[in-house]
């Protein structure tokens, strides 16, 4: 593409990109089960709208712009509230990635200030990659411990782990891959022991969790409430439902907080302070953000939440039934499958040869569902799919052309240097036609 002289018309430009659209996944349907959580028309009109509105506002400068600010704080103020933070304080960030760098840039200042001048921080191999990425970002040792059986981080494991340079412990709340809860309380415990920090990732679960439990759900112990637990992250994009570019970091403390900002006085161009990895910040998710949760209140998050589960128990009770296995046991509504006699990735070509959108995993290999309020209507059309695609495998019928032979490739492969440069070439050809 190169710029044309004169332009085209507004029409036009719209026309080509619906035209583009249509080999998108369709999330409207009900058939993509990642990426968009879909609570229904009406709260995606609200954040539309409200995204809309300021949509060129920029909160780089919560002078200029005030009502950015009130936004902020308030979402800011009603996490903390949810997550049981009596003085917890946080910013809003772009998604869970930036809150995920900011937690470990400030345990690595917070380090610092400390005297450790090589940070380490302990990781379940189920956390989220944005840990190891902000490890790498940033300087850290990311120090890898596995999972039990349960699929829940190894407290032990992780204890052994520790040592005199250890800035920071993880846990998830859930876990991406199977949707567990870690033990929370011996992990923070572990770390209060050793003078350390201690994070839970709750960017899945930090807007549905809180809710969860206020309609009668067992949730184990995760949040503030646990002594030594120190941050949190946890998105708004997600079962927030807001508009996408909205996550929230929040500390236990204000001093600890203080570790997380930037600073520059020697700049001509002015005093320059900023809270978080972007400088500009788009003032529209945080204005989408600020409505949504005006919009639904307590009672409309615990409808959602509702149906989420109510979709979920029914898609899992029918996955059962098809002869699948799910992984560990999932507290809310993300969680991930299995066979025992097929192959799990020729399941999801059969089925996304029909429209379904599913994510593979590995090790073990199996197919992941995130499931949103949006789903309820598509429950019984996805298990009627998924038998069907089923029985045919099982009958001898040859998998649909797609990418189980690459996924299982990759999962088996003993040299993950290798997975690692096919993934890197896959990167790089994005932008060849």
């Amino acid at each position: 593409m190169t710029l044309s002289t004169d332009g085209i018309s507004r029409d036009d430009v719209l026309a080509e990109m619906a035209a583009a659209a249509t080999g998108d996944a369709d999330w409207r349907s009900g058939k993509t089960w990642s990426l968009v959580y879909n609570a229904g028309p009406e709260v995606e009109a609200v954040s539309k709208a409200a995204y809309q509105a300021f949509f060129s506002s920029n909160a780089l400068n919560p002078m200029a712009f005030p009502s950015l600010r009130r936004f902020e704080t308030e979402v800011l103020e009603n996490a903390a509230q949810l997550l049981h933070g009596t003085e917890a304080v946080g910013s809003m960030t772009t998604g869970g990635t930036e809150s995920i760098l900011m937690a470990l840039k400030t345990a690595r200042d917070w380090g610092r200030a400390r005297g450790i001048t090589a940070p380490e921080v302990v990781l379940p191999l189920s956390v989220h990659p944005a840990f190891d990425k902000a490890a790498h970002y940033l300087g850290l040792r990311a120090i890898y411990t596995p999972v039990g059986d349960d699929f829940r981080a190894d407290v032990a494991a992780m204890r052994a782990a520790v040592s005199p340079n250890t800035v920071l412990l993880v846990g998830s709340a859930p876990s991406f891959p199977q949707g567990v809860i870690d033990d929370i309380p011996a992990i923070a415990a572990l770390a209060e022991e050793h003078g350390a920090l201690c994070h839970v990732d709750a960017c899945v679960g930090g807007f549905f969790l809180p809710f969860l439990e206020r309609i009668g759900e067992p949730v184990p112990a995760w949040d503030f409430r646990v002594p030594g637990v120190t941050s949190i992250s946890a998105d708004l994009h997600k079962y927030g439902y807001t508009a996408r570019g909205a996550s929230t970091i929040l500390y236990r403390t204000r001093a600890l907080r203080r570790h997380q900002f930037h600073v520059q006085t020697q700049w001509p161009g002015g005093l320059y302070g900023s809270p978080s990895m972007t400088g500009s910040r788009a003032g529209g998710p945080i204005a989408a953000a600020w409505a949504v949760q005006r919009f639904l209140g307590s009672a409309g998050y615990e409808r959602l939440t509702r149906a989420a589960m109510d979709a979920t128990r029914r898609l899992q009770e029918g996955i059962r039934a098809a002869g699948f296995r799910i992984l560990g046991a999932p507290t809310m509504s993300v969680f991930s499958f299995t066979s025992d006699d097929m192959d799990i990735y020729a399941l999801c070509d059969a089925l996304e040869v029909v429209g379904w959108k599913l994510d593979r995993q590995q090790l073990p290999p199996a197919a992941h569902l995130m499931v949103s309020p949006g789903h309820v209507p598509y429950v019984e059309p996805f298990l009627a799919d998924l038998n069907r695609a089923a029985n045919q495998l099982r009958g001898g019928a040859p998998a649909p052309a797609g990418s189980a032979a690459m996924y299982a490739a990759m999962a088996m492969a003993p040299d993950r240097s290798m997975v690692s440069e096919m993934i890197l070439g896959f990167m790089d050809s994005l932008d060849q036609r």
